[in-house]
């Protein structure tokens, strides 16, 4: 059974950094193209940040610079550190593992940005 698990979100304020996570299982999570993904009230769900098996990474251009992405194969985790939050990254954010046809997705995690 194939399991993402996030963690980490929050209430914070602008300026401020959360570091969300995701926790696999069920899946040979190396080979996984890991990405991080968000969708507020009456938008699409579009993707924040990916990292691929070789490490290679790539961000939606309203996020370059202020967050990153990252994986740990041996612990099957992929982290999305966030800083310099801004009211407009409030979203729900999903983790997401992709290989071929196989699409996983987690249950998502509430981040909200306001003072």
């Amino acid at each position: 059974q194939v399991q993402l698990v996030e963690s980490g979100g929050g209430l914070v304020q602008p300026g401020g950094s959360l570091r969300l996570s995701c926790a696999a299982s069920g899946i040979s999570f190396s080979f996984y193209v890991m990405g991080w993904y968000r969708q507020a009230p009456g938008k699409q769900r579009e993707l924040v940040a990916a990292i691929a098996r070789d490490g290679n990474t790539n961000y939606a251009d309203s996020v370059k610079g202020r967050f990153t992405i990252s994986r740990d194969n041996a612990k099957k985790m992929v982290v999305l550190q966030m800083n310099s939050l801004k009211p407009e990254d409030t979203a729900v954010y999903y983790c997401n593992a992709r290989l071929m046809s196989n699409d996983y997705w987690g249950q998502g995690t509430q981040v909200t940005v306001s003072s």
